[in-house]
């Protein structure tokens, strides 16, 4: 136990020290933003969004700083209010807004609902960029010009500022932080920015960035029209195209709060998770990882003999947890809670590979294969 308890704790340092090299080359956006002068196409994909569409539209119609924007949302079939509120919303709009209805249409074969929402929306745009935002995502008013300025200064393809993400139950607040923990820690950043292998992507389809005619260049959402991960298979593309695209701290541009209870999180990572491990081997692969570095170091805390480097293992993880969540706006004392969280972490891992095993995967009325 002991000698496990000691590997364990050396990966738990390894990857903390990771996070700090991390935390230090994240690309983060300019305090003083010049005026944005290229036309923006700010495009929103919606479905059954009633609870969020109108603190979305009024936050991204309040934006500063761009000389020439449109809004566009796709109502996808919407069994809700969402399409009578964004019409109530454009009704008061200074700006030019648009509500495309996607209601009547089948999903052609093959695509996915979100990337056939996001190719609709990017055939009506008319901007030089385009701002793709859920409909859970309040953008601050500098948010979006800032996000474009980040896009040219670094001569980018795309970017994805990560929204701080809210969290108020007790599920969201074990959970949530660690989406943001989990690519500060494994994800070498700028050398994932510079190359192409599938591991070394990363992105949040909450707020992407992504200029217009590179979009076109590589087929637009039609090469991730089947993907459930659509902004990391994004990122991808533009990748084996030679460009170069990644995740950007977004903190100071966007809120985002996902879900609100434990039934909605449990949903939303059985959607998600089996795709982004890729396979079995994988998934069982970064369990054990994560396990070895932040569950076994603190269970060793309960044998004499390894309780000193267990403890030490235990800070070694914690710490690096409260990097992140002081660089990403997160609760810092939360993070005493790692282990918990890893701990929920593997269990919904587990869940979303039993659930793609039965063919029971869904989301919002839809079957996710």
């Amino acid at each position: 136990m002991r000698s496990i308890v000691r590997i364990g704790t050396v990966l738990a340092g390894v990857l903390s020290a990771h996070t700090v090299v991390n935390v230090r080359l994240m690309r983060r956006p300019s305090a003083a933003v010049v005026g944005c002068g290229e036309r923006v196409s700010v495009c929103i994909p919606a479905r059954d969004e009633e609870a969020n569409i109108e603190r979305c539209l009024r936050a991204v119609l309040a934006s500063v700083d761009i000389a020439s924007f449109e809004v566009l949302v796709l109502d996808d079939g919407s069994a809700d209010d969402t399409a009578a509120i964004v019409s109530r919303v454009f009704a008061d709009a200074a700006a030019q807004c648009r509500l495309i209805d996607g209601g009547s249409e089948q999903l052609p074969s093959g695509w996915l609902g979100k990337p056939w929402a996001c190719e609709r929306l990017q055939q009506a745009a008319t901007g030089d960029v385009l701002v793709f935002l859920d409909a859970d995502v309040v953008i601050e008013p500098r948010g979006i010009a800032a996000a474009i300025e980040l896009l040219r200064r670094h001569d980018l393809a795309l970017v994805s500022p990560y929204p701080r993400q809210i969290a108020v139950s007790g599920p969201e607040r074990l959970v949530q932080p660690l989406l943001q923990w989990l690519w500060l820690t494994f994800l070498p950043l700028r050398l994932a920015e510079r190359t192409t292998p599938n591991s070394m992507a990363a992105a949040n389809g909450q707020f992407l960035v992504v200029d217009a005619e590179v979009l076109k260049t590589i087929g637009g959402f039609n090469a991730v029209r089947g993907e459930v991960l659509d902004d990391v298979a994004l990122v991808r593309a533009m990748k084996r195209a030679g460009l170069r695209g990644t995740v950007v701290d977004g903190t100071d541009l966007a809120t985002c709060r996902m879900y609100t209870d434990w039934s909605s999180l449990r949903n939303g990572y059985a959607k998600n998770l089996w795709a982004a491990t890729g396979s079995v081997p994988g998934a069982t692969g970064l369990g054990a990882l994560l396990a070895l570095a932040y569950i076994v170091p603190p269970l060793g805390l309960l044998h004499a003999r390894s309780r000193r480097v267990g403890f030490v293992g235990y800070l070694l993880g914690v710490g690096g947890r409260m990097m992140t969540a002081r660089a990403t706006g997160g609760r810092v004392g939360d993070s005493v809670a790692h282990p918990i969280s890893i701990a929920v972490l593997l269990r919904l891992l587990i869940g979303s590979w039993t659930a793609k095993r039965r063919g029971a995967l869904s989301w919002k009325g839809r079957r996710v294969e």
